[in-house]
């Protein structure tokens, strides 16, 4: 767990490149729920997820001489426009090793942040043999999207900012993929407020958080089949045992009820909300007896939506 010493420090830190979001509420949404909804929004923030949190955090710990031929990651999207955002802010290149299957909206808010794309398959294997070429064959620094001390810190900044908006939360819901937001927001509720209870949200198409904490040791996603581009990452070696040891339980859900919460969300709240971080909402209307009369805080991680290609407008999905 990261101490909270180390996530009060990476807030002073990062708080020129962020904004502290909102906290919103929908009457609406309470009533059809029969819980008390606070909507942290990170489709806010600056670059439009909370990635520029982590992003910013790591890149600021860096040394000149690290940074002397340029950054580079690894993302389906919200991270490398965090990475590329803060590095042209800093005066640095950034190459982003991007799933040619990235939504058009993420891999224009890479480009207009200033990142250089370098494509590879839709796969963890391709993402990683490509991440590994570029690192054996430059001195680019490397910022990975979640499985960094210094990312999971600046992640737990968005509990942390949530904490002090809503005193009395009974429960948080976390979007999970590679694990840095929601090992970050353990690390800070856990110590601010031990009772708090804290769920991971995950869609039944890439569910190895799920089956990892099920197995107890990190289960491998042979095929990622879901609508929640963002979510499609493997668990993290330093991320899952922060998950492991202190999560009250990961909640799973299908698209078909992801893509109703997106909606739900839009027409109410009035947001741009994408389906990674509806999946939270989707939870909440999955499981009404679980957090009926319940204050709970969810975690809006971002707002990147192609809108031309809305997918309650498609026929294929099946989940």
């Amino acid at each position: 767990m990261i101490s909270l010493d180390n996530i009060y420090s990476a807030h002073k830190r990062i708080k020129p490149f962020i904004h502290n979001t909102a906290v919103l509420t929908s009457a609406r949404i309470n009533v059809l729920s029969g819980a008390s909804l606070f909507f942290k929004c990170e489709n806010f923030q600056k670059s439009g997820s909370f990635k520029i949190r982590g992003a910013a955090n790591t890149i600021l710990q860096l040394k000149k001489p690290e940074l002397k031929e340029g950054i580079v990651t690894a993302s389906s999207g919200n991270h490398g426009a965090a990475v590329s955002s803060i590095a042209t802010k800093l005066g640095y290149s950034s190459t982003i090793v991007m799933p040619r299957n990235t939504a058009k909206v993420k891999v224009e808010n890479v480009l207009r942040n200033g990142g250089n794309i370098i494509w590879c398959e839709p796969d963890q294997a391709s993402r990683d043999e490509t991440l590994k070429d570029i690192l054996s064959n430059t001195n680019k620094a490397l910022v990975h999207p979640y499985d960094d001390d210094r990312i999971i810190a600046g992640q737990a900044t968005v509990v942390l900012e949530l904490l002090e908006q809503e005193t009395d939360l009974d429960i948080i819901i976390v979007p999970v993929s590679g694990g840095g937001l929601l090992s970050g927001s353990l690390s800070t509720s856990k110590q601010i407020k031990k009772k708090i209870k804290v769920y991971g949200a995950e869609p039944y198409g890439a569910d190895d958080a799920y089956r990892s904490l099920i197995s107890g040791k990190i289960e491998d996603n042979i095929i990622t089949d879901t609508i929640c581009d963002g979510l499609r990452a493997k668990i993290g070696l330093k991320t899952f045992p922060i998950i492991k040891e202190n999560i009250d339980s990961i909640i799973r859900v299908g698209d078909k009820d992801i893509i109703n919460a997106m909606r739900l969300s839009w027409e109410c709240l009035k947001i741009i909300m994408e389906p990674s971080c509806a999946i939270t909402l989707a939870v909440i209307f999955k499981n009404k007896s679980l957090f009926k009369n319940k204050k709970v805080g969810l975690v809006i991680s971002g707002g990147n939506v192609d809108l031309g290609d809305l997918p309650w407008k498609s026929e294929n999905v099946t989940q």
